[in-house]
């Protein structure tokens, strides 16, 4: 193999699993090391640079780091082998510096003094919109932000139950945009965006979300329509007030995520036998493993391998719903097919019926006539990177352009969307994405003195304290969760394991003394003779069979081998470090921060197009 080239970003970015899961690339260990400091302040500006809603996400995020992350590979199985292997606790250490920092609005970016002359809407004020704002109105940018709603937030607001996400935390976090001169124009519909471009918009950001839910078009459901609801129309009407009970017995069709809001928000709404019922396995199911495991909790069955056939019905009174018995196979390639068992239909009774099985994008505000593109399942023809449209001046972010995902997903389409219209506006080509700002720092203070401690706990996973069961279900009001106190928080953070300290490795410098490896206490660290990567992966000290890490492969030794390093499982220990006689082992911080909209994106080269409102207007033949 080829010495591994580690001035490339992506080397030791991939390496901070956490941050490299993370699609806002948010700086995981920093963070947490700044949290078990009592540093919440700082904790929360880091998040806030990167995701934008700390608090939210805290509570509400899908949680794509956890299972990246380092300390679920390498952790030890309890003696009895039940224990699972588990990630540090990120998400929720996330909603410790949003709970305990303090005023941290004289840290935020300030409204501009002065507006560059350019104007951009932003059609949804949900997570996506929002970031777009928040990048753009500190660079002079006159943003506007429609949304229908009176508030704020999006389907932040109106899809996730306030036992979950307290309105008060939306509110102030979308606040922190709002008050950087972004002129929210609530309660406004957009019926045209051909309407809309002709007010003379330089850019348009489409982040209007997957407004509508998918039907089931099964036997009974006119008859029966007054007690059948769409999942996320019921949430929002749940939400804004409009609807306060619910029948007793519910049934609620559906495995992901806005199942379980369903469902655990019936229960607090009068729902007394509420069960989910799944045409999926339970492994299969699409909602967060924690939000079945919170649904269980709360005493709501699932029941899977079950699909709908009819609702059953007296007159337009719903009494139940039938189903049929299932099971999965699956092809060569994987890909599943639902196939009857054969056993007998099977029946429940229910008074009311939530759908939760999908949702799709609604774009009939589109004319279909003004250059954008769409395509398969509705949606936009994007460039995936840019976010760019056919229609050059327009782009789409968080569930409006590749479906439904999660808040941090849309977060992170909103940076890059800021990045695009920025450079399109200072005429720059969008396709050329700015590089990061990487930094890699020796922590190294003396011979075995090091400027952090690496000296990790060996606890298991802490568990966030949840609100007695019977208080938690007396109203949909009450936060379940109770979040980790400090004392809670410092022990979690513990258990990171740091990968941002990064092994760095000179091979000038190594005398070939093998101490590193004698001292490595997961024999990661390998001295052996070249060959491709194939046969040297099995042939290492431990054979490194995980493929998804990298090797870290030094130059030819004077020995004629090489140093090979398995990313997978090093633990970051600094043992290498401290034992090398020669010092070719260093302990070398790497930190990336992702560039966002501003001066950093551009080259600065081209000479920026008049605003719309100064450009040449055509005149008449």
């Amino acid at each position: 193999m080829k010495p591994t080239d580690i001035g490339v970003p992506d080397y030791f970015h991939k390496v901070v699993d956490c941050q490299w899961a993370c699609p806002a690339h948010t700086p995981v260990p920093e963070y947490i090391r700044l949290i078990a400091a009592g540093r919440y302040n700082e904790a929360y500006l880091i998040n806030w640079t990167a995701n934008v809603f700390p608090g939210i996400l805290g509570r509400t995020c899908d949680r794509p780091c956890e299972p990246a992350c380092r300390r679920s590979r390498v952790e030890d199985e309890s003696p009895d082998g039940q224990e699972r292997k588990e990630p540090v606790a990120i998400c929720r250490l996330k909603r410790v510096a949003a709970d305990y920092k303090e005023d941290i609005r004289e840290f935020l970016p300030k409204p501009a003094a002065q507006k560059n002359g350019r104007r951009v809407a932003c059609v949804g004020a949900g997570p996506a919109s929002l970031t777009v704002a928040r990048d753009l109105a500190p660079l002079g940018y006159q943003v506007v932000v429609f949304d229908g709603d009176a508030k704020a937030g999006g389907m932040m607001r109106s899809q996730i139950p306030k036992f979950r996400l307290p309105e008060e935390i939306i509110d102030e976090e979308t606040g922190y945009v709002l008050d950087l001169s972004v002129d929210f124009r609530r309660s406004q519909y957009i019926a045209s965006l051909k309407d809309l471009l002709a007010e003379g918009y330089d850019a348009v950001f489409v982040g209007s979300g997957a407004p509508r839910g998918q039907d089931l078009d099964l036997p009974g459901r006119k008859e029966a329509a007054k007690y059948i609801h769409l999942g996320i129309d019921w949430l929002a009407n749940v939400a804004f007030g409009h609807t306060n009970s619910i029948s007793k017995r519910v049934i609620v069709l559906g495995g992901g995520n806005t199942a379980m809001d369903c469902c655990r928000s019936s229960r607090r709404l009068g729902g007394e036998d509420v069960k989910v019922i799944v045409r999926s396995g339970f492994e299969q199911m699409k909602a967060s493993p924690w939000e079945k495991e919170d649904a269980l909790h709360e005493g709501i069955p699932i029941l899977n391998n079950l699909v709908p056939k009819a609702f059953t019905h007296n007159g337009s009174r719903l009494t139940g719903v039938t189903f049929q018995k299932v099971r999965s196979e699956y092809d060569d390639k994987g890909r599943r097919t639902l196939v009857p068992t054969g056993e007998p239909d099977p029946h429940f009774d229910c008074d009311e019926v939530l759908i939760a099985v999908g949702q799709d994008n609604a774009f009939p505000w589109i004319e279909r006539d003004i250059g954008i593109e769409f395509g398969k399942w509705g949606l936009p023809v994007l460039n995936e990177e840019t976010l760019q449209s056919t229609l050059p001046n327009v782009f789409f972010g968080g569930d409006a352009a590749f479906g439904p995902k999660n808040i941090i997903w849309a977060v992170a389409h909103g940076h890059q969307a800021a990045v695009s219209i920025d450079r399109l506006l200072n005429g720059e080509e969008v396709s050329e994405r700015p590089a990061p700002l990487t930094t890699l720092i020796s922590q190294k203070m003396g011979l075995h003195a090091w400027r952090y401690d690496n000296d990790v706990s060996h606890e298991r996973r802490l568990r966030v304290p949840l609100r007695d069961i019977n208080a938690a279900l007396k109203s949909i009001k009450i936060e379940v969760e109770l979040g980790f106190d400090p004392q809670l928080a410092a022990r979690e953070a513990q258990r990171c394991l740091n990968c941002d300290v990064q092994t760095v490795f000179t091979t000038p410098l190594c005398i070939e003394c093998d101490a590193c490896m004698d001292i490595c206490p997961m024999d990661c660290i390998s001295f052996v003779h070249n060959a491709d990567e194939d046969a040297l992966r099995p042939a290492l000290r431990a054979p490194a069979l995980n493929r998804e890490q990298a090797l870290y492969v030094s130059g030819t030794l004077k020995t004629g081998r090489i140093m090979v390093k398995d990313e997978d499982v090093c633990l970051h220990c600094s043992l290498c470090a401290e034992r090398c006689p020669t010092g070719a082992w260093d302990m070398q911080k790497f930190r990336l921060d992702i560039t966002h909209a501003g001066p950093r994106c551009r080259s600065a080269a081209a000479e920026p197009p008049l605003p719309r409102s100064e450009q040449p207007q055509p005149t008449a033949a």
